[in-house]
This record gives structure tokens, sequence and C-alpha cells, in this order.
């Protein structure tokens, strides 16, 4: 009796059926999921459960958002990155701030001044967040200066702002000179002794502020923007966060 002998493709078409379920609806095999940025400084964990992206003025802006550690926060910090930083620049800190029950959300720079700013405040109001307080560093810290001199525009209601080492103008970004002469919001003002004239300038923003609340700081050293919250300004950001943008307003 002649045997039948199936040729090797068909053979390898029955086998690759027998493995994916006889024939089964494609669209049940998963397909590979593409990794989260850690943009060079989150865990992989952190990376899947916060790595985003903002859009600003038409760009995409990689990001990171981190809820508070009890969940459900309704109030953010905004942590804007001075000129050539990043997220990760403020990485060392989101911790601290998520534990006393802050959602955060920082970005990679990207120029764009107080529309980052903006951009930032959207995704938390998207996130549940119903008020936010602004961090900025240098070129971050004048941004947030003007965005808080503009609250018609800004998404969400600003409690407080934190300026580290803000210039008195970013040019083709924002001009923080001109914007503390308007902003109303409560302001700490912050440089380090040996940083060119960057003291000069926190003093002088400081001095014309319109808001009647607000606080100066020199600290010694000679560090730059967000390093000043390695150098003793973190507990005083903290302080004055916690008393016009507690966490549970």
């Amino acid at each position: 009796m002649k045997r039948f002998a199936m040729p090797a493709t068909g053979l390898a078409a029955v086998l690759l059926l027998a493995a994916t379920g006889c024939g089964s609806d494609p669209k049940t095999v998963a397909a590979p999921t593409a990794k989260a940025d850690t943009f060079g400084c989150l865990t992989a964990e952190q990376a899947a459960a916060g790595s985003t992206r903002l859009t600003v003025d038409g760009r995409n802006v990689g990001a990171y958002y981190r809820d508070s550690d009890a969940g459900k926060a309704t109030v953010g910090v905004v942590f804007a990155p001075q000129a050539g930083g990043s997220l990760c620049d403020w990485q060392p800190h989101y911790a601290e701030f998520t534990a006393a029950g802050y959602a955060v959300v920082g970005w990679m720079v990207n120029g764009g001044g107080a529309s980052d700013v903006r951009a930032a405040m959207s995704l938390l109001k998207s996130k549940g967040v119903t008020s936010v307080a602004l961090v900025g560093a240098s070129n971050g810290a004048s941004a947030s200066l003007e965005t808080a001199a503009d609250p018609a525009n800004a998404p969400l209601p600003i409690k407080a702002v934190v300026s580290l080492s803000s210039p008195e103008t970013a040019p083709g970004e924002s001009n923080a000179a001109k914007a503390v002469l308007t902003g109303t919001v409560p302001t700490f003002f912050a440089a380090e002794e040996g940083d060119g004239r960057y003291p000069e300038f926190a003093k002088g923003l400081h001095d014309t502020a319109a808001t009647p609340v607000k606080q100066l700081k020199t600290y010694p050293g000679n560090n730059h923007g967000y390093l000043l919250l390695n150098d003793g300004a973190l507990p005083d950001v903290r302080t004055f966060l916690t008393a016009h943008a507690p966490a549970r307003s």
C-alpha cells in the first residue's frame, strides 16, 4: 500500500497551528511590550509606573509622573528643570515629596518656558490633582514665576512657587523680573552666595515681587539651581510648601 508523505512545509504549518491554538484568533497572541523609558535615572519599576510624555506646542517631551505614596493626591509639585538639566536632577527627592502626600512631575529639558510648566500642570490635572506648587531651577524657576503671574492661563490653581537660582530673564523663554511685578502667589527665592550674580538676582526679584508673602534665603556655597536642595534648601522648601501648599489642602 502506498503511504502518504506530508511535505516538510505542510508539517511545519500543522505544528505552527498546534502551537498557536489550532488556528485561533491571532489577536489573542501577545505582542512584545516596549520597555518604558528610564531616562538614565529611573528604576525599571519607576519607569513602568510613571514614564510618560508631555505635549508642548506640538512636541513630545519625556516626563515622569508619580502619585503620592498614599494615592489619589490632590496637590502636586511641578519640578521645572534648569537649562541642560532634566527630570533626573530631581529624582533623588521625588520620594520625599510623595511620602509627604504630594504627586510629582518632572520632565526632560525642552526650552519651552511657561508652556512646559503648563503642560506638566495639565498632566497632573488629568490625574486628579486640584492645585499645585511650582519648584523651579534657574531657567525653570523663571518659567515657574512667569506661569504663576498668569493664573488665567494656568490649568490649575498655583498655591506656592519655589525659585532656586532664577535669572532675571531667560531669553526666548521667560522674564522673571517682569513676572514678579504682578505675581501674587507666595514665593520662596533662594541662591548660593558664591554663584556669580544669582544672589543679587534673587534679592532683586524678592524685593520687587508684588506678592505679600515672600521669603529670601542665601545659602553658603557656589552651587546652582536644583543643587541647592542638597545644600540646605530642602528643609526650608518643605516648610514653605507645608505652610502655603499643604499636601492635603
